[in-house]
């Protein structure tokens, strides 16, 4: 199952709602589906349409999405959406392109970003990151008694087909395909057994990085404004649920930049599988919605002989097997 908010284009006042993946052009309101189930079948409560809020409530909000979910595709004409009603008179379905896509986990609670966790990536950096400012900081020497990483900012999350501001503080924006690993319940000190437990699903995360500035953050060692400004953190296209994904340490990853291949990966390659990280950041307590990031392999900007920085107008598609693409294209900042 696929989950994500969504809201209506072009509406005054836009609300948002919880809304399942029915095919690649129609997306179902999971809210509207519920109430139709609900006024047939007794006084179910509401389903929650906040994605937080939604995880929150557990087992049984996922169960009662899914049957809405197979309620709307039995409902559902894909060729015409639009025809499909809850009793209340709600649209069932929606055409993709009549709705905007927020980021898989709107507004997560922490952002857990894991550096440096692909054998392909280590070794890019490592030689590949041939910039004095780069070199200076000894990334041979990188550790690995455990995973490491830092925190983003919860704020610079958008979703697919959204725009990438290049800030004015920048002249190096980098692209890397990373896997989001989406927290379903709290966990605290979990085992590597039982960590995938804890998690609700997947997506698809673009760690959009300012290198000049991160490489000055890297010699002072902090990382915050090089990988957290304003839409750094293209995340979705949703979440897909971990039912569906299996192990997610073998999925194929590929990003291509205006057409062209440009990282093309599988999540075997990396030295800290999913269940790693789970456990390991649960050090710190994880709460529904807390995104764990992955690290990208190979195939940054930063690591080609001349490269050549993102610039506006520049397209980017993020793909991950049984997880779909997101999309994000690169815009200039508006003058102040």
């Amino acid at each position: 199952m696929q989950l994500v908010t969504c809201e209506v284009r072009g509406s005054s006042s836009p609300a948002r709602f919880l809304a399942g993946v029915v095919s690649e052009r129609v997306l179902a309101d999971l809210g509207a589906a519920h109430a139709a189930l609900a006024s047939s079948g007794g006084n179910a409560p509401a389903l929650p349409q906040d994605m937080i809020q939604f995880l929150a409530a557990g087992a049984g909000a996922m169960a009662a999405a899914r049957a809405a979910l197979d309620h709307a595709r039995a409902a559902i004409d894909l060729n015409a959406p639009d025809q499909a009603r809850a009793p209340d008179g709600r649209r069932l379905g929606w055409r993709r392109d009549e709705l905007t896509l927020l980021p898989a986990v709107p507004r997560p609670g922490k952002i857990l970003h894991t550096s440096i966790n692909f054998r392909s990536h280590k070794e890019e950096v490592s030689v590949g990151f041939k910039a004095p400012e780069w070199q200076a900081h000894g990334w041979s020497s990188f550790h690995y008694e455990h995973p490491t990483g830092f925190l983003q900012a919860p704020s610079s999350v958008i979703g697919t087909g959204q725009e990438v501001v290049i800030p004015r503080f920048t002249k190096q924006l980098d692209y890397e395909l990373e896997l989001g690993i989406i927290i379903g319940r709290r966990a605290k000190y979990v085992s590597q057994s039982e960590a995938l437990d804890y998690v609700a699903g997947y997506c698809i995360f673009n760690d959009m990085s300012a290198r000049d500035i991160q490489a000055r953050e890297h010699a002072n060692k902090v990382i915050l404004l090089g990988k957290s400004f304003d839409t750094s953190c293209p995340l979705g296209p949703w979440m897909t649920t971990a039912d569906e994904v299996g192990d997610p340490g073998n999925l194929k990853m590929q990003l291509r930049l205006n057409g062209e291949l440009r990282q093309d990966a599988n999540t075997k390659d990396m030295i800290y599988s999913p269940r790693d990280l789970v456990s390991w950041w649960s050090n710190i307590t994880l709460e529904p919605g807390d995104v764990i990031t992955s690290g990208s392999p190979k195939g940054v900007i930063a690591g080609m002989d001349k490269p050549v920085w993102l610039a506006p107008g520049d397209r980017i598609e993020a793909s991950i097997e049984k997880l779909g693409t997101l999309v994000s294209t690169i815009a200039a900042e508006a003058a102040a």
